[in-house]
């Protein structure tokens, strides 16, 4: 659910960059501004988003975005290479060593743990070979 509020709110600034025949830098300000609002709403650390607004402007003003045919569409990749960066680009397996191995799934109310747990669980049955067992606490 946190998520889907993200992406809904990153799809509303992302359509109206991309309705813009072309971009002024003031453009690209307020659509960063309203990018870090949303992040900051669905609970990215201050640091994080600070960090992650300053690199996408650099990028997107220090690129030739403003007089580029299709500005808004550089932008949401600019933003989308950025957001690929910070969450990372590896993939690591799961340590299943230990037995039982335990997992525990930590959230606010209504964040989709029950769903994400639900999902993990059929993963784990059937990539990896495993009975897991869901418990409620």
């Amino acid at each position: 659910m946190a998520f889907e509020s993200l992406t809904d709110k990153l799809q509303n600034v992302f359509k109206k960059l991309r309705s813009k025949g072309r971009l002024t830098e003031e453009d690209v300000k307020i659509a960063l501004k309203e990018v870090k609002m949303a992040l900051l709403e669905a609970d990215v650390n201050f640091q994080v988003v600070k960090e992650f607004i300053a690199n996408t402007k650099e990028k997107a003003l220090g690129q030739d975005v403003l007089g580029s045919l299709k500005p808004g569409q550089v932008v949401v990749k600019i933003v989308h290479d950025e957001l690929v960066e910070l969450l990372g680009t590896t993939v690591s397996e799961l340590d299943l060593s230990s037995k039982p191995t335990v997992i525990m799934m930590v959230g606010l109310q209504g964040s989709g743990k029950t769903t994400t747990s639900g999902k993990i669980a059929k993963l784990l049955a059937q990539k990896y070979s495993k009975n897991p067992l869901l418990v409620a606490a």
